[in-house]
C-alpha cells in the first residue's frame, strides 16, 4: 500500500526525483486533489488550474458524470481486449461518429498512438487507393509541430529537445513552413504526396493561431491535389477553441459545426484528451468509409483500445460538453481574458502579446527563450494561487478547465495582472 498521507510536498518531490525518469521538469507543486477548475496541493493549498492538464480536462477535474460513467462500468466490465465483442464498443462507436459527423472511428487510447494511427492509416489509402508506389508516400507536416513524442513523430520534428539522440529517424515527412499556403501549394506539387498533418492551432509552440483561411485553404489545396487532409485536434478540440473543433472557425454555431459554412471537414480527425475529460487515456481517429475501409483485421489495433471503460468514459465527456454548452463558454470567457490581457499589456513593458481562441491563449513575455523570467512568473502565479507553465522559454500558456465562471475568470486575470505588476517593479 502506498504511505503517502503523511508525506510533504517536499518529500514528494524528492522521492520523484530519486525514482522516477527526470523525462519532465514539473512546476514545483505537488497535487493531491481536484475538482472543477481547482486542484489542492498535498498541503491543502488551493489553485485555480490554468493548464487543464495540457487541456485533457476542458470539463473540469472529477466532473462526477465521468466519474461516475468510469466506475459504473468499471464495476461490471473493465477490458476483454478486441479478441471479443463488448456491450459498449458499439454504441459508443456511433454516438462519436454521429456527435462528429464521420462514418467510422478507430479508437486508441493516447493522443500520440492517434496521430500514429492517423499516419499509417494515410499511408495505407496512399498505396491501395491513390496508387502510390508502396514505400514511396509523403506526409506534409508543419515546422514546430507538436504531434508526440513517439520515434516516428520526433523524427518530423524541428525541436532538437525533442529528437536530439533519438536518430535514426523515419523517412516519408517534409516539413514546411506554418501558416504558409503558398508553400502548402509547392509542396504539393512534389512525387507520392500522400496527406497534410496540421495542427488548426501549433499549442506547444505557444498557441500559434495561423490566419484566417488557412485552414479552409489548406483542405481546398489538398482536395484539389488529391492528398489527404489531416487534422490533429488533440488539444484543439472539444471546445477548447469556443468552437466544437478548431477546424469550424469562428462561427457562432451551437457547439455542433458539421453544419455551418465554416467547417473545414478534414478526411482524418484525430482525438485525445479532453476526449476522456482526463479520466481514462481514450483516443479516437475518425474518418469516412471510403479511407478507413483500407484497415483490414490484423493491420491495426491495441489491447486497450476501444475498451468498455473507456467507450463509457468518452460518451459522458462529450455528453458533458453539449449538455453544459462548454464551448459557448469558452468562447464567451476567451474572448474576456484577451480583453483583460490587452488592457493589462497597455501598461506593462514585460508583456508583448496576448494571443489564441477560446480559452487556449498564451502571453509572450518580453525576454529571451533562454531566459527564466517566464519560468519564474509562473512560480509566483503559483505562489498567488494560479497554476501555468511555460513553453519554448518566454511564454507563457493559459487554458483552464472550460466550467470556469466569468467570476472565477476576472479572479484569475487579477492574480495574473498582480503577478505581473511585482515583476515590473
Amino acid at each position: 500500500m502506498l504511505e503517502n498521507k503523511t508525506m510533504t510536498s517536499e518529500d514528494l518531490i524528492k522521492l520523484e526525483d530519486k525514482h522516477g525518469a527526470h523525462n519532465y521538469h514539473p512546476l514545483p507543486v505537488v497535487l493531491a486533489k481536484g475538482d472543477g477548475v481547482h486542484v489542492w496541493d498535498a498541503e491543502g493549498r488551493k489553485y485555480y488550474d490554468f493548464l487543464s492538464a495540457y487541456s485533457a480536462v476542458n470539463q473540469g477535474h472529477c466532473h462526477p458524470a465521468i466519474v461516475g460513467a468510469m466506475t459504473k462500468q468499471a464495476e461490471t466490465l473493465t477490458l476483454t481486449s478486441r479478441a471479443f465483442y463488448n456491450d459498449v464498443l458499439g454504441p459508443y462507436e456511433k454516438f462519436i461518429t454521429e456527435y462528429f459527423g464521420f462514418d467510422k472511428v478507430l479508437p486508441m487510447n493516447t493522443g500520440a498512438e492517434a496521430v500514429e494511427t492517423a499516419i499509417k492509416l494515410c499511408r495505407k489509402w496512399a498505396y491501395e487507393k491513390k496508387g502510390i508506389d508502396e514505400n514511396k508516400a509523403q506526409i506534409i507536416v508543419c515546422d514546430n509541430n507538436f504531434h508526440g513524442r513517439t520515434t516516428t513523430i520526433v523524427s518530423f520534428s524541428n525541436d532538437p529537445v525533442a529528437n536530439k539522440n533519438f536518430g535514426p529517424y523515419t523517412p516519408g515527412f517534409i516539413r514546411i513552413p506554418y501558416n504558409d499556403l503558398g508553400e502548402l501549394e509547392r509542396a504539393l506539387q512534389g512525387e507520392n504526396i500522400a496527406g497534410f498533418l496540421v495542427e488548426p492551432i501549433q499549442g506547444e509552440a505557444g498557441v500559434m493561431v495561423p490566419d484566417e483561411g488557412y485552414i479552409k485553404g489548406a483542405k481546398e489545396l489538398c482536395q484539389k491535389n488529391g492528398v489527404l487532409f489531416i487534422a490533429d485536434e488533440v488539444q484543439t478540440g472539444i471546445g477548447r477553441t469556443g468552437a466544437l473543433l478548431r477546424v469550424c472557425g469562428d462561427c457562432s454555431c451551437g457547439g455542433h459545426c458539421e453544419k455551418q459554412e465554416t467547417y473545414t471537414e478534414p478526411d482524418i480527425l484525430i482525438l485525445g484528451k479532453a476526449l476522456s475529460g482526463g479520466a481514462y487515456p481514450v483516443s479516437a481517429v475518425l474518418a469516412n468509409d471510403s479511407v478507413m475501409e483500407v484497415i483490414q483485421p490484423g493491420q491495426h489495433g491495441s489491447t486497450f483500445g476501444g475498451n468498455p471503460v473507456a467507450g463509457a468514459v468518452g460518451v459522458a465527456a462529450l455528453n458533458v460538453i453539449r449538455d453544459e454548452k462548454l464551448t459557448q463558454n469558452a468562447r464567451k470567457l476567451g474572448e474576456i481574458f484577451r480583453d483583460r490581457m490587452n488592457q493589462m499589456i497597455e501598461k506593462s513593458n514585460l508583456v508583448n502579446l496576448v494571443r489564441g481562441r477560446g480559452l487556449l491563449n498564451a502571453i509572450v513575455i518580453n525576454d529571451s527563450e533562454d531566459s527564466s523570467t517566464a519560468w519564474d512568473i509562473c512560480v509566483s502565479l503559483k505562489d498567488n494561487g494560479l497554476l501555468a507553465k511555460p513553453t519554448h522559454g518566454n511564454i507563457i500558456r493559459f487554458a483552464p478547465p472550460l466550467v470556469m465562471t466569468e467570476e472565477q475568470l476576472h479572479d484569475c486575470c487579477d492574480i495574473i495582472e498582480r503577478t505581473i505588476a511585482e515583476f515590473e517593479k
